[in-house]
């Protein structure tokens, strides 16, 4: 036994960190990340988190904002439970160190702080509370600087987990009986300097590996969003939900040398405009909330405007406002499109979709419980029913603050009657037969195979021909990387392979079910939305294996 441990966490963005914070008050927690610690899509999160604390706004108009957004998929309890105790954890996070922008006038005539309230698409008012244009960079620096000085969390970086352990499988690596009634023990986990797999022994387990962007060939998401927890989920059993809500974001920078920049949707909050290359605005043939439409409208209108040109992009024009109030609402954007030759002060920024968000995942309970004991899930990782068929902007950050707060309520209280781990029933990592790979091109060729027809067939707009061929593929590749999986000894490389794979396979399969165009999955064969037959969520599980 490498460690053994009362709350073991795989992922560092803010779900992970927050309920680590919270659980090391009632015992020792390990939490693995497979890069840095600050490597994580909380890092890159760059608008703010969704909260009511305007004067003119409401509860109510938050969650109805929600359940547009979500186009009749979302739980409507959720929703209630996640906006309401939204405030809470803002203030929670600010008692923490976490610096907000405030509104100084506001603050000068009142003595009070006021937030300086943000607003994006599909928000009836503005209720971004944000720090400049990098509030995930501000929240993940706090909350990674109070985990690394906590004596009671160790942080273990460059560590890939492989897959869960639970009580069915814990007797031979491979072999997997779940009934659906399993607990879960712990992890195998790779440490990539040593290049060994270790045993990783707990008695509760959380999931907190964020998204799957890396599925697509264009992505916002950075390289670690290889949808791990999703596929070690699936893989042990657990229910996964809604996985064909792919959330596409409209306008990820387009050049050649820019890789997963994202322009945050607050530049269209403040008064952006799309245009095509002839400086004419179009979002208004698509949507009465013109360029402040939910993403997918947003994004299914940018690729039907591409198509029509063969244009490479779209622009964003933000050129009206004064450059002063640009550089100091977005300095990080504004640097960043410099570094391209993009003065956005000047000239509008190319612009172009790409894979953003899982609305989907593995199903949780309020508490963040999956349907395997011992086992939580927080964050992009899980599918709670806030989101729906499609997420509306900024409360993704507010997901993972609420869930990680009643997650770590709900294990702690759990972790109390777990009076042991059968840590001695645990079987060691065994890759007794495998060799090193010689061909590493093997795993970099189907990586990339993946990802381009992932794009082509599966993305913004999809048909059942384009999903047949996807389907096609996949389980080819799959074979492929089961018959190599096995006789190797496993790599990170090989890991995220195997696990974009299952994750891609399954939101094919999901696309394939769902016979009509809802939120996030559009099917130019099903265009309408079918409430008598599809408003209910895609549930999937792996087969009993006895």
């Amino acid at each position: 036994m490498d460690y053994k441990t009362d709350f073991l966490i795989i992922g560092s963005g803010i779900a992970g960190l927050a309920y680590a914070l919270k659980v090391a008050a009632f015992g020792d927690v390990v939490l693995v990340t497979k890069k840095e610690i600050m490597d994580s899509s909380t890092n890159k999160a760059q608008g703010g988190i969704a909260s009511v604390f305007g004067k003119l706004d409401s509860f109510d108009m938050h969650i109805q904002d929600t359940l547009d957004s979500g186009d009749g998929l979302c739980d409507k309890a959720v929703v209630e439970m996640v906006v309401k105790d939204g405030p809470d954890r803002i203030r929670e996070l600010i008692d923490l160190g976490v610096k907000f922008n405030i509104d100084e006038a506001a603050q000068q005539k009142t003595g009070e702080p006021d937030f300086d309230l943000g607003r994006e698409g599909g928000h009836s008012h503005n209720r971004i509370v944000h720090a400049q244009d990098m509030t995930g960079k501000e929240v993940e620096k706090v909350l990674v600087r109070l985990a690394e000085k906590h004596d009671r969390i160790t942080i273990l970086e460059n560590h890939i987990a492989v897959d869960l352990i639970t009580y069915s499988k814990r007797m031979k690596r491979g072999l997997v009986t779940t009934t659906h009634e399993d607990y879960c023990c712990g992890a195998y986990v790779l440490d990539i300097s040593e290049k060994r797999v270790k045993t990783f022994c707990s008695k509760i387990t959380l999931l907190a590996t964020g998204g799957a962007g890396k599925v697509y060939l264009y992505t916002s998401n950075p390289d670690i969003a290889t949808g791990d927890g999703i596929a070690m989920a699936y893989r042990a059993g657990a229910t996964v939900a809604n996985l064909e809500f792919v959330q596409f974001h409209p306008t990820c920078l387009y050049h050649p040398k820019a890789k997963s920049f994202l322009v945050s949707e607050a530049v269209r909050g403040e008064g952006a405009r799309l245009i095509d290359a002839d400086g004419t605005a179009f979002m208004g043939q698509y949507d009465s909330l013109k360029d402040l439409a939910c993403r997918d409208v947003v994004a299914r209108a940018i690729d039907t405007e591409l198509k029509k040109s063969g244009a490479d992009s779209v622009f964003l024009d933000i050129t009206h406002k004064d450059p002063d109030f640009i550089k100091e609402r977005f300095p990080n954007i504004y640097e960043e499109c410099l570094s391209y030759g993009v003065d956005m002060t000047r000239n509008p920024i190319p612009v172009v979709p790409a894979a953003h968000y899982m609305c989907g995942g593995v199903a949780s309970d309020v508490f963040g419980r999956t349907d395997i004991q011992r086992l939580y899930v927080v964050g992009e990782t899980a599918c709670t029913g806030l989101h729906g068929a499609n997420r509306l902007a900024s409360n993704s950050l507010l997901e993972a603050l609420v869930y990680a707060n009643t997650a770590a309520g709900k294990s702690v209280e759990e972790f109390r009657h777990v009076e042991n781990s059968n840590a001695n029933d645990i079987v060691p990592w065994d890759d007794v037969g495998t060799t090193d790979s010689d061909e590493v091109i093997t795993v970099s060729q189907n990586w990339d195979e993946i990802r381009r027809f992932m794009w082509n067939y599966v993305g913004i707009v999809r048909s059942d021909k384009r999903l047949a061929r996807a389907d096609r593929r996949i389980e080819i590749i799959q074979k492929e990387i089961k018959e190599y999986y096995w006789n190797f000894k496993v790599t990170a490389d090989l890991i995220e392979l195997r696990n974009i794979a299952i994750v891609a396979e399954l939101i094919i399969k999901s696309a394939m079910h769902r016979k009509e165009s809802r939120g996030l999955h559009y099917n130019i064969e099903y265009p309408e939305r079918n409430d008598r037959l599809w408003n209910k969520d895609t549930v999937m599980r792996r087969p009993f294996v006895g």
